[in-house]
């Protein structure tokens, strides 16, 4: 993946984080329709739930600019996630 630089225009950075979060959203609804597709795809539900990461990530720099995102390594997040997914649906 190739890292934007830091001298960047705000507009530019913002255009480009809204363009990406519209590709998460877009996967995302590829991931989810796959998984009910296929009855409970496990890899897809996996997938939905990586996309939904990377989603949190670019609102959260589109929120605080390119300062460093916070990474949560607790195992069950995924799981939570998951669940949650499961029994809501998609976002959006």
């Amino acid at each position: 993946m190739r890292r934007m630089p830091s001298d960047v225009p705000p507009a530019e950075r913002a255009r480009w984080l809204a363009e990406l979060a519209e590709a998460i959203d877009q996967a995302q609804k590829v991931a989810w329709r796959l998984g009910v597709a296929e009855g409970n795809n496990p890899e897809a539900k996996e997938l939905y739930g990586r996309l939904e990461a990377a989603r949190v990530e670019v609102d959260a720099l589109r929120r605080g600019g390119f300062r460093a995102v916070e990474h949560k390594n607790d195992p069950d997040w995924l799981k939570q996630l998951l669940w949650d997914c499961q029994t809501v649906g998609p976002a959006g």
